[in-house]
């Protein structure tokens, strides 16, 4: 289903990482992801919590597309509108949560920097093939 073999024959940008770190890093994101939402969930609040869990639902969604769209299809340059529409949704995410749980919000932080890192490779993977 998905070509890694292809991603190693792909000129990539510098800073690349080795492919065994990505599992553990995902790991650990995710789970910092659950319990990001589970704090959020929890929280007494006036504030209508929907939109934020709507935020979350969407950009766990581009999160899960981007993989099959990059790997699958080997499309690059459709995965890199995606990461950069997933930039956006977890940026706007994070301070959605922020507004009920500073705690919730900024324990997605570590996941911003990760995709944020993602994108640069995604970028630099498009630019140089």
């Amino acid at each position: 289903m998905f070509n890694y073999d292809w991603y190693k024959t792909l000129i990539q940008p510098p800073l690349a990482p080795p492919g065994w770190l990505f599992a553990p890093v995902w790991t650990v994101l995710y789970i910092t992801m659950l319990i990001s939402l589970f704090i959020y969930a929890i929280t007494p609040s006036v504030k209508d919590k929907s939109w934020g869990c709507v935020l979350f639902f969407l950009q766990f969604v581009l999160n899960l597309v981007w993989t099959p769209i990059f790997f699958g299809m080997m499309n690059i340059g459709l995965a890199l509108v995606v990461i950069i529409l997933l930039d956006v949704l977890v940026i706007w995410n994070i301070v959605e949560f922020c507004k009920v749980s500073k705690k919730a919000g900024l324990l997605l932080i570590p996941y911003l920097v990760w995709i944020l890192f993602a994108t640069y490779l995604n970028a630099g993977i498009f630019v140089l093939n």
